[in-house]
């Protein structure tokens, strides 16, 4: 089976990492353009085109991938199967067509929960108990093709959205091997998505960033994990932005006005909500690097009574 591998972001690596050591017969990757990355802003590959580059593998990197030249670049690799995992772009017609196998997704949610862009810090930042993992064949639309298979995940309370994602990234290299091998058995399951379930998760916008403090802690607080450790959430403290990564929920009665500094102690300082109290335990001003709010005090004038 000639396979190609569309894919771009960390996410996807755990399973391409697992096709290459499975002796797979991957004929090429697609992947997006090196982009700037981190605080320095260096032009730098994609993470699966940084596995693909140690491989020996052949490397597209399309601008768009919907133009025919792009189309038949692929094509003429003959794929009978495309894995797609986190790739970034809507796969045309003609490319999902052409492999016998078809074209397989594997996608960050329970399916049709979270159709789109940011299913796991949706998930998150809403509050979710349990997400998981799909494998589907694509089609057009946004994550409407049919299930083959999925697996449920556990979201615990404190976990953030990195953390989450490398435990679904890992969780699906099997979900992922073993449809495969469904798929060359011809066993595999197949199920149409009931639309009257479906949710969106739409890219994580710059205002969506920004915390108010008349929400509750806890929804708050799961507004920061689910945007830790990117792009992060921030706040504005003494006309100053900082980002907070983490945070501990206290359910304490109001006895302060929403985003007042209650208590500075040797963990960090919490702050009033709408409801409850939120500890804030490691934060980051704008070209600084990331640290734990207690280390963050000693260099920032904040006292009780602050308001953020």
């Amino acid at each position: 089976m000639k396979i190609v591998f569309m894919g771009t972001s960390i996410f996807a690596v755990p399973s391409f990492e697992k096709l290459i050591a499975s002796k797979c017969n991957i004929v090429g990757v697609v992947t997006q353009p090196d982009r700037p990355r981190g605080r320095g802003k260096k032009v730098l590959p994609t993470p699966v085109k940084e596995v693909a580059l140690k491989h020996n593998l052949p490397i597209y990197q399309p601008h768009s991938i919907k133009d025919s030249e792009t189309i038949n670049y692929i094509l003429a690799w003959e794929p009978d199967l495309i894995v797609v995992v986190s790739y970034g772009q809507i796969i045309p017609r003609e490319i999902i067509d052409y492999p016998r196998y078809g074209c397989v997704n594997l996608h960050a949610s329970l399916l049709p929960e979270y159709r789109g862009a940011a299913p796991i810090q949706r998930a998150i930042m809403e509050g979710k108990k349990v997400s998981g993992i799909t494998t589907m064949f694509m089609d057009e639309g946004l994550d409407t093709g049919d299930i083959i298979m999925q697996v449920p995940i556990p979201i615990n309370d404190n976990i953030d959205h990195g953390d989450y994602e490398l435990q679904l990234a890992n969780e699906g290299v099997e979900i992922l091997l073993d449809t495969i091998r469904a798929l060359e058995c011809g066993s595999m399951p197949r199920r149409k998505q009931d639309n009257s379930k479906t949710s969106y998760a739409p890219m994580i916008t710059k205002e969506e960033e920004k915390i108010n403090w008349h929400n509750s802690a806890v929804d708050i607080h799961n507004k920061i994990r689910g945007l830790s450790p990117n792009p992060g959430a921030f706040t504005i403290i003494n006309d100053t932005k900082v980002k907070i990564f983490a945070t501990t929920v206290i359910d304490t009665e109001a006895r302060g006005q929403a985003g007042e500094v209650v208590d500075i102690n040797n963990v960090g300082f919490a702050v009033q909500t709408a409801k409850g109290i939120l500890l804030i335990k490691e934060v980051q001003r704008a070209g600084k690097n990331k640290m734990n709010a207690k280390d963050f005090l000693r260099g920032f004038n904040l006292n009780k009574g602050d308001l953020l």
